[in-house]
């Protein structure tokens, strides 16, 4: 049985989340075609524009695109966290029972789509770099082409994909921290550290000024920024200290306040300018068979085959052995339709793609936006052909009137 506010919350969550979900899409086309366009020139300007603040001695310097990927970022990842540090604490994810599933499927689905990787890149020091690439679930996509079939999916598919991709974020989180972080300043280190502690002191303390955590999370934003962690971990660690229930001084409950505040923000604004900054691909001499290269390959295979076999082979198993059961009214097709659109990475896989290659051509980039872009369309497709499929056909009048009639 599902607790009716955990579906009250998620139904009218839908609609945002499509919206969202078109709204990246708009703005993945539009860099697309600004790209292959006249204007590539101004559109290429725009990201490489410089920008600097300096305070003192502190000086942080990076062009457009990088003041995205490591600034507004870390804004979507603090977001993260405290959906994730709600959801642990107090929802859909506070029940064992109804985390077993999504929690096999997503182990699945980050080591499937990453060994698919590997086999086709292997032999390649640079290109096996980008392993995880293919490895998570972009939740607004996904969600977004799941509401679009409204109330005739059961509310249990979608807590499940939720389940997934919020498991899929906490992956690929511990995989930037670990693979995709550079030599670590220890002084930077430190201060970051000592702003952790402070943050915990204050939630310990009951320290009801938002202001105050907001502060000093800045100050763990700038010093994991220079430490040589990536920048977006500050944001979800800071999120963990945020208390759930104390109320700041407007009487609201800190986390879920913060969370409703920052879930426009970072859904209208923060994910449709990454997906502007970071999907323009100029595709000027590039055939069919550039897909056809180890890196893209790798990525497609991995999103739109990896996913589903991962996921849909994991928790099959798991089922099968008493392990979990299928959710609530959901037919296998159903599921199966799921674990496809479980494929669409594109946010969260063009992120750690431009880690992973941030050292190397512009040609490994196109090729991790071709590889993103092939896999998760691919994914988005058949998995929506595949739920539409798996509704029940409308009855026509006549047997309508002759289930009335005796």
């Amino acid at each position: 049985m599902i607790p009716r506010q955990i579906t009250f919350s998620l139904k009218n969550s839908l609609p945002q989340d499509s919206i969202a979900g078109i709204l990246l899409v708009l703005m993945a086309v539009l860099a697309l075609l600004l790209a292959n366009s006249p204007f590539s020139g101004i559109y290429e300007s725009f990201l490489t524009t410089p920008l600097q603040v300096r305070v003192g001695e502190l000086d942080i310097a990076k062009p457009l695109l990088l003041w995205i990927n490591d600034g507004l970022m870390a804004l979507f990842f603090f977001l993260v966290g405290l959906e994730i540090k709600r959801e642990m604490l107090e929802g859909h994810l506070s029940s064992p029972s109804q985390i077993v599933l999504p929690g096999i499927g997503a182990i699945a689905g980050i080591a499937a789509p990453a060994l698919i990787y590997y086999a086709l890149n292997q032999d390649d020091a640079v290109a096996v770099h980008g392993w995880a690439i293919p490895s998570a679930t972009d939740i607004a996509f996904a969600l977004g082409i799941f509401s679009l079939f409204g109330n005739r999916i059961p509310i249990s598919l979608k807590l499940f994909l939720l389940s997934v991709a919020i498991f899929d974020d906490i992956g690929a989180i511990l995989i930037i921290a670990l693979f995709y972080s550079s030599e670590l300043s220890t002084l930077s280190f430190i201060i970051a550290t000592a702003g952790l502690v402070l943050l915990f002191i204050l939630n310990r303390l009951s320290v009801r000024s938002q202001a105050a955590y907001i502060i000093i999370g800045v100050i763990v934003w700038v010093a994991v920024l220079k430490s040589g962690v990536h920048a977006t971990l500050a944001g979800f660690a800071v999120a963990w200290f945020i208390p759930l229930k104390l109320k700041n001084h407007d009487g609201h409950p800190m986390l879920p306040h913060l969370e409703h505040a920052l879930h426009p923000w970072v859904s209208f604004a923060i994910l449709p300018l990454f997906a502007f900054a970071n999907a323009g691909v100029s595709l000027t001499g590039v055939s069919m068979d550039a897909l056809l290269n180890p890196v893209p390959l790798g990525i497609a295979a991995g999103l739109f085959i990896g996913k589903q076999v991962g996921i849909f082979g994991a928790c099959w198993l798991a089922i099968k052995l008493g392990l979990a059961k299928l959710p609530d009214q959901a037919t296998w097709l159903q599921f199966y339709a799921v674990t496809v659109l479980c494929g669409i990475g594109f946010t969260m896989s063009l992120f750690i793609g431009s880690l992973a290659f941030e050292a190397q051509s512009v040609g490994y980039m196109i090729d991790v936006k071709l590889g993103v872009l092939a896999g998760s369309l691919c994914s988005a497709i058949v998995g929506s052909v595949l739920i539409a499929r798996s509704q029940p056909r409308k009855k026509t009048i006549d047997q309508e009137t002759a289930e009335i009639l005796p």
